[in-house]
């Protein structure tokens, strides 16, 4: 195994030219306790640390890697690419066949814009939003994440359906004034934020499942009321698909509530993650007459030098080509149902309360003897206890979120020999809770 210190090392290193010693606060491991494993590779459902031990990876990159590591097919698109050139600030035929494709998977969209990150669709979707109906107010959830946009980290206020408070220094209090944060699958908050404000409001913006409190579903009465409010005041209705487009079903979320809510369609989708199969890249789309509003057509303003860069649109068009295959979904809707139904029945056998969920190849679990329905609820999880699990799974070689707020990822690469592997792992830690 080499030096017993080689995390550490790398992450007493870091700390000293990067803040908090990473790139993007959760990897810090500040929540749970303990060092950050520095992953050296990764193949199919594996990574590997500093260190070389192997673990079996709960987070895909936080989704994209729906095909596990290096899947063959998007490692030869993407070294294709590469040699044909980084970057060129020009368009490419790649980026009309992704968006093309995109389009045809998901029926709510004519037109799409790329850009580079999940932060900068969910702004741009608000921009146009916007400019679309010439309101200023937006509405949230409270457990919702749509990216680090100013006004967009913002927490409850004191009142219902009051405009909200800052979560993040540097966040002027005028710039959240305009956002209303609402309790999750509360209908009654949201039909009294739409009676008091609703002339005002340009959008309400929802994770369909959300995937930041953990693995919470908007329930389908709840769902209808959001379309319905948001059509009858004239509001768009935005989708948040980073994390569930093409990752809960071919089709997204949406196409899971369109089952139950025929005709259902949100006016605006923000995607990421699956779409760029592991490389930056995420888009935000709708119909044709809200999309040309954007410049050049329009009067929405929204650039970048890296958008539809070549080498992550041959990384998402080849990642979409094979999880279109018949039977893809099928499959990997298995495997997570597998994992969860492993895990409770373990957590049951040791006296665990636990509750979990999924869809398609995304699930989350609680230490709780029911599922959440908001963000309050969430709360009420017993982070020492999660904490306890997390390090026991990872002692184990089972790599899950380092935070008891955070979806996990299953994907195709996953075998049932690593679901047993995890849920065996489980049951000695569930057997110590």
């Amino acid at each position: 195994m080499g030096n017993p210190d080689l995390n550490q090392q790398l992450f007493d290193r870091a700390r000293r030219s990067i803040p908090g010693g990473v790139n993007s606060p959760v990897r810090a491991f500040k929540a749970v306790g303990g060092t950050p494993r520095f992953v050296q590779r990764a193949q199919g459902p594996h990574f590997w640390d500093a260190q070389g031990t192997r673990y079996i990876d709960y987070i895909g990159s936080w989704g994209p890697m729906i095909l596990g590591h290096g899947h063959p097919a998007v490692l030869e698109a993407v070294l294709r690419a590469a040699q044909d050139g980084f970057s060129f600030g020009a368009p490419t035929e790649r980026e009309i066949d992704l968006a093309e494709t995109i389009i045809s998977l998901v029926p709510s969209l004519e037109m799409v814009r790329l850009v580079s990150s999940g932060t900068e669709a969910a702004m741009s979707a608000i921009r146009l939003a916007r400019g679309a109906t010439g309101r200023s107010k937006i509405i949230k959830f409270e457990g919702c994440y749509h990216g680090h946009a100013d006004a967009l980290l913002v927490k409850a206020g004191s009142g219902l359906a009051t405009f909200g408070n800052p979560t993040s220094a540097g966040v002027p209090p005028e710039v959240v004034q305009h956002t209303l944060v609402l309790e999750y699958n509360n209908l009654a908050q949201l039909e009294q934020a739409f009676a008091l404000h609703g002339q005002d409001i340009a959008c309400l913006m929802i994770e369909p499942i959300a995937g930041n409190m953990n693995f919470v579903r908007a329930s389908l009465p709840f769902m209808k009321k959001c379309r319905e409010l948001c059509t009858k005041n004239g509001a768009l209705l935005v989708f948040d698909e980073v994390m569930t487009g093409f990752r809960v079903a071919l089709g997204g979320a949406q196409s899971v509530y369109a089952k139950s809510l025929p005709g259902f369609a949100p006016d605006l989708t923000v995607m990421g993650k699956v779409i760029g199969g592991g490389m930056p890249l995420a888009a935000f789309g709708g119909s044709r007459a809200i999309m040309e509003l954007l410049a050049p057509l329009g009067p929405v303003y929204q650039a970048g030098t890296l958008s539809g860069n070549p080498v992550a649109t041959a990384c998402g068009l080849a990642t979409l080509k094979e999880i279109s295959r018949p039977g893809f979904f099928e499959t990997l809707s298995a495997r997570t149902a597998s994992l969860v139904e492993g895990l409770k029945y373990a957590a049951s056998q040791a006296g665990v309360a636990f509750s979990a969920d999924c869809e398609g190849g995304m699930f989350g679990f609680f230490l709780l003897p029911e599922l959440p329905q908001n963000y309050t609820q969430v709360m009420r999880s017993e982070s020492a206890r999660f904490n306890a699990l997390f390090h026991g799974l990872l002692d184990r070689g089972i790599y899950i979120a380092p935070a008891l707020y955070e979806a996990g990822f299953v994907s195709s690469a996953h075998t049932e020999a690593d679901i047993a592997e995890t849920v065996a792992a489980a049951r000695q830690v569930f057997a110590k809770l």
